[in-house]
């Protein structure tokens, strides 16, 4: 009798624990006050709104700027077309490579959250400077109405104004979307599928930035003035950034671990040292440390057959068996996690050097699409011009609806059809968004054959450029979010932040591409006597530039295909969560 009564307690007692563990979130998280925390309390959607917030009204002043800032260049500061071009393309290079940096200081050293702050800061006081040089008498452009020949000074505290954004941009951009990522457990099934919903909804808040970005700024900008329209952006930060900073309660945070790079270099050397060992038959050979002792870095992964020259480092020497509690040298044997890290960053790089071309296509969005829309009829009804800028809205439209079906109509109809918990594979979803972008090429291309044909391009309206927009925008929809979501899910789980700082990279070194490519084609097609980027658009040839990209990234989509079809994926142990019904361990590529 008291035997049972003793087995009913310890049930009773296991039931509590389970439930206990169950609330819990082990992810090797923290919450704000350092301790485990409570999986009702924090986290998930009423944590990430917070942070979509600011996501929104950051994307509010890029887009603002970014879109508008050609016809500054050009009509404010009187620079030539190819000028304003590769002026904006550089700063959009900048900005979007700078994340690299505050990516690693984040993983290795800060904190998402603190680092998120510091760069919010940094941006308002971008703002700010852009502010003051419109409104400050000594750093107007001019005093004038009309101005011919602005302010040295103006145009240096200009670009210190929006260098700093880019600063701003660089901790901004990679931490607060893998912050808000971090709200997901990846080992609760429910917040899992929430997680790669959160994907596609932050792309719609930063559309709906983008659209307000290029309609409302840019109106403001075109027909009140710079100045207010600088002033409007100060302020939506401001706020926005108090809004982040009250959600602090409710927020996971991940410990910065130190730097990723190390432990990478220290794979490499204990592979070469042991490059004369055969390796092991059975993956299970290979050294790895026990869960009790990794829970606080993370998840383990498994075994995967690529690059099998680093698994050495994890082979177990006839001295090197555990005895006594004694630790390992991690230049001469590393664990089978940190071999997989290795392998997942080097299986990165041809995939990140295949994006890049598809990038160079959407350079052009805000650069020769904004410039065509100068030319052109942009009268509504008698009263009322669309500024060229704002024709942009089209593409934040046609990728907001895209990100609208596709996460609530065709994710839950490919999860039927495919049993992919993602709908379809990560990588398939970049490369239709890369056919599209091709597509778009092709029909911007048209266009442009179309609008040199008028002898006077006032005569065709500004909605023939519809078509190139709404096409590139639904691409973006699958491409630019794929290549969110593949940054940060396939790097190391120490390495996100670093991981979304690689995406922007590939827009920022896109940026580049294009602008050496305008001045490589420039000074090419100048030998024949008519360049392709004239003094303005009516001497210019960019049918033929559209038509270039178009057949570059035919060839390119032909290389990534082949990358694609035989990636593996990140290969995850899956922990058991009580209540939860998904798989305890499993491959992420059935789900990537």
């Amino acid at each position: 009798m008291e035997r049972q009564e003793n087995e009913k307690k310890l049930e009773i007692s296991g039931g509590e624990t389970k439930r206990e563990e169950a609330n819990l979130v082990h992810d090797s998280s923290v919450d704000y006050k350092g301790r485990v925390p409570i999986r009702a309390a924090t986290g998930v959607w009423k944590a990430s709104l917070f942070i979509i917030t600011i996501e929104f009204s950051e994307r509010l002043s890029y887009f603002g700027i970014a879109t508008n800032l050609i016809t500054y260049l050009t009509q404010v500061l009187h620079q030539d077309v190819k000028t304003a071009a590769k002026n904006v393309n550089y700063w959009v290079g900048v900005t979007t490579l700078v994340p690299i940096i505050g990516g690693f200081l984040a993983d290795a050293y800060t904190g998402r959250y603190n680092m998120v702050i510091f760069a919010s800061l940094v941006y308002l006081m971008g703002l700010s400077l852009l502010t003051m040089s419109q409104y400050i008498p000594s750093l107007k452009p001019c005093n004038t109405e009309i101005c011919q020949h602005p302010r040295k000074l103006h145009e240096v505290l200009l670009f210190v104004a929006l260098y700093f954004i880019s600063v701003g941009t660089g901790g901004h951009k990679p931490c607060l979307q893998s912050f808000g990522a971090d709200q997901f457990d990846d080992d609760h099934l429910e917040e899992r599928k929430n997680k790669m919903s959160f994907f596609n909804w932050w792309n719609f808040a930063l559309c709906c930035g983008l659209f307000l970005g290029v309609t409302v700024i840019v109106y403001i900008q075109d027909s009140v003035s710079w100045g207010v329209a600088a002033l409007v952006l100060t302020v939506t930060l401001a706020v926005t950034i108090v809004t982040f900073y009250m959600g602090r309660y409710c927020y996971r945070y991940r410990v910065a671990q130190g730097s990723p790079l190390k432990p990478m270099l220290q794979v490499l050397v204990a592979a070469i040292r042991k490059r004369n060992l055969p390796n092991p038959e059975n993956p299970d050979l290979l050294f790895e440390v026990p869960r009790s002792e990794k829970s606080s870095q993370g998840r383990l992964l498994l075994h995967t057959k690529r690059l099998r020259f680093l698994d050495k480092a994890a082979i177990l020497e006839e001295n090197e068996y555990p005895s006594g509690g004694q630790k390992h040298s991690p230049w001469r044997l590393a664990t089978l996690t940190r071999v997989e890290e290795l392998k997942l960053i080097l299986n990165m790089i041809p995939i990140w050097f295949t994006s890049l071309p598809n990038t160079v296509c959407l350079a052009q969005a805000p650069t020769f699409f904004v410039k065509q829309a100068a030319t052109m009829n942009r009268n509504v009804t008698n009263n009322f011009k669309i500024p060229p800028a704002s024709i942009y809205s089209l593409g934040a439209i046609s990728m907001l609806i895209s990100v609208t079906v596709y996460d609530k109509i065709v994710v839950p109809i490919l999860r039927k059809a495919t049993g992919n918990e993602r709908g379809m594979n990560i990588l398939h979803r970049i490369g239709l968004g890369m056919l599209l972008a091709v597509v778009a090429m092709f029909v911007a291309a048209l266009v442009e054959q179309k609008r040199l044909d008028y002898a006077d391009p006032k005569a065709m309206s500004v909605f023939w450029l519809a078509p190139q927009y709404i096409i590139l925008g639904i691409g973006d929809a699958f491409s630019l979010v794929g290549l969110q979501e593949y940054f940060y899910d396939q790097v190391p789980d120490s390495m996100r932040s670093l991981g979304v700082a690689l995406y922007l990279s590939v827009i920022g070194v896109g940026s580049f591409m294009s602008s050496s490519l305008i001045t490589i084609l420039d000074h090419v097609t100048k030998k024949d006597g008519r360049s392709w980027f004239g003094k303005d658009l009516s001497s210019s040839r960019l049918d033929n530039f559209f038509w270039l990209l178009a057949a570059l990234n035919v060839l390119n989509i032909c290389v990534y295909g082949y990358l694609a079809w035989g990636y593996t994926y990140k290969n995850v142990e899956r922990r058991v969560v009580p209540g939860d019904s998904s798989v305890t361990n499993g491959n992420d590529q059935s789900m990537a």
